[in-house]
């Protein structure tokens, strides 16, 4: 047994359908946790679950829209019901709409704050709700959740996205004093991913072309690589990876941290 090694944890990852959380779900599965995927693609998640569980792993769906209180409720019931507890919650589920700041739609930008803050903001409260002393799970745990290098870089084109994944990162290191300060013994960090070219990845690439910025989507992802001092775009088990670590005992005194996974990009 490694510090890695995360037998015996009970995991609830949103937007595990597909892109990075899968990949988060599949590197928990394969650290040794038991993991529920929660997203709003049904199918798409079930599927997900059930080519985990062929795999070996104890995986189930369940059906998780970030921004409704009672899917969280039910949400974390269903882990704790089907997985025997409730120690890891990776708040992964977000959405990116590119805009200039000349171009910025009300109702989009309203959209992302309600997925990428309100979201993250209600699977924290309902993670130390059941996780702290006396909770529905009661034995501690940990939380990821996803920021970006956008809060990190001036990109153009994402500012609304940049300024949702700044607030994620506050509300990581609020959570992180808040459960210490009332003795949660639970942990809580959060990543700043590079690009990945995932669906979500490369559409930005195409709405930075359409927004008149760069010439060609490979041009786009040209000069992010460009600004990137590892020289590659990131990969979902990099991201997936990071997370593993935050989950595990090798990472027992660290909570309240923002871990950059982006090459350096953001440094």
């Amino acid at each position: 047994m490694t510090k890695f090694d995360l037998t015996g944890r009970k995991a609830l990852v949103t937007g595990g359908a597909r892109g990075l959380g899968e990949g988060m779900a599949q590197a928990l599965a394969a650290a040794g946790a038991s993991v529920m995927i929660g997203d709003v693609l049904t199918s798409l998640g079930r599927d997900t679950a059930g080519k985990l569980t062929a795999d070996g792993a104890k995986v189930g769906f369940v059906k998780l829209d970030v921004t409704q209180e009672a899917d969280w409720e039910a949400a974390v019931k269903t882990t704790i019901d089907t997985l025997g507890g409730f120690d890891i919650l990776i708040n992964n589920a977000g959405i990116e709409v590119t805009a200039l700041v000349s171009e910025i739609d009300p109702d989009q930008l309203r959209k992302m704050l309600d997925v990428n803050i309100v979201g993250t903001a209600l699977g924290l409260k309902h993670a130390f709700r059941a996780m702290r002393p006396n909770g529905s799970a009661g034995k501690g745990g940990a939380v990821v959740n996803l920021s970006s290098v956008a809060a990190t870089i001036a990109f153009p084109a994402i500012a609304g996205y940049s300024a949702t994944k700044s607030a994620v990162d506050r509300l990581t290191r609020v959570a992180a004093m808040e459960a210490g300060k009332l003795g949660y013994g639970v942990r809580v960090n959060c990543i700043y991913p590079g690009l990945v070219p995932t669906e979500m990845g490369m559409k930005l690439a195409a709405d930075v072309v359409a927004a008149g910025l760069f010439s060609s989507p490979e041009a786009a992802v040209g000069a992010i690589i460009e600004q990137t001092p590892s020289g590659r775009l990131g990969e979902v088990a990099d991201m997936a990876d990071a997370v593993v670590f935050l989950c595990s005992d090798a990472a027992r005194f660290i909570t309240g941290a923002g871990l950059p996974v982006d090459g350096g990009m953001g440094m």
